[in-house]
């Protein structure tokens, strides 16, 4: 049975974020996998990475909860906005404080490129965003997607890691949203 471990990156409770992550939740539900869902705005931690790498700072309960989630995983859903092309604060400031060497990466002396810890998980992002995809990623060249995707997953070892990008949210319809999410679901229920 797939393990996977949905992340919502949103901090608002009532979110369209949190929507897509629990329609994704009841689909993998219905194709019988073991879920774990986290709600980065629901945690307790410090998304201050206090002295970058110099010193490490003592991991809050919620993180090492999260950790092990990770580690156990098959498959990780990242669900969230996407906020002047780039992640949420929360969001960025869970990966600095839980995508540290030893946990995702491993760096080895007398390498450029660091140990991928993460190697045998694949991923999905699901993206919200106000700017249609093709202005993302002609005009601003993807900044977010390519950041994400490559500087943080698969930098870890995820791969393949697959998009799903919905825009524009801003003045959409129900009708739009209710159709997302319904596509959201089916991605769950074929564990994909």
């Amino acid at each position: 049975m797939k393990n996977i471990l949905i992340i919502n990156g949103h901090p608002d409770k009532q979110s369209y974020n949190r929507a897509l992550a629990e329609a994704y939740q009841k689909g993998a539900e219905e194709g019988k996998a073991n879920i774990d869902l986290i709600n980065l705005g629901e945690l307790d931690f410090d998304p201050i990475l206090r002295y970058g790498y110099r010193q490490r700072v003592d991991l809050e309960p919620d993180l090492l909860d999260a950790i092990e989630k990770l580690k156990k995983a098959d498959h990780l859903v990242w669900v969230f906005p996407m906020w002047w092309y780039s992640t949420p604060a929360i969001l960025k400031g869970f990966i600095d404080r839980t995508f540290l060497p030893g946990i995702t990466y491993e760096l080895v002396e007398g390498k450029p490129l660091p140990k991928k810890l993460l190697k045998g998980k694949t991923a999905r992002m699901i993206v919200t965003a106000d700017s249609p995809k093709w202005y993302e990623k002609l005009f601003m060249g993807s900044p977010l997607i390519n950041q994400f995707k490559k500087g943080t997953l698969e930098f870890c070892g995820v791969k393949p890691v697959k998009l799903t990008y919905i825009a524009p949210i801003k003045d959409s319809s129900d009708a739009f949203r209710e159709k997302w999410l319904n596509k959201v679901k089916e991605l769950g229920k074929n564990l994909k």
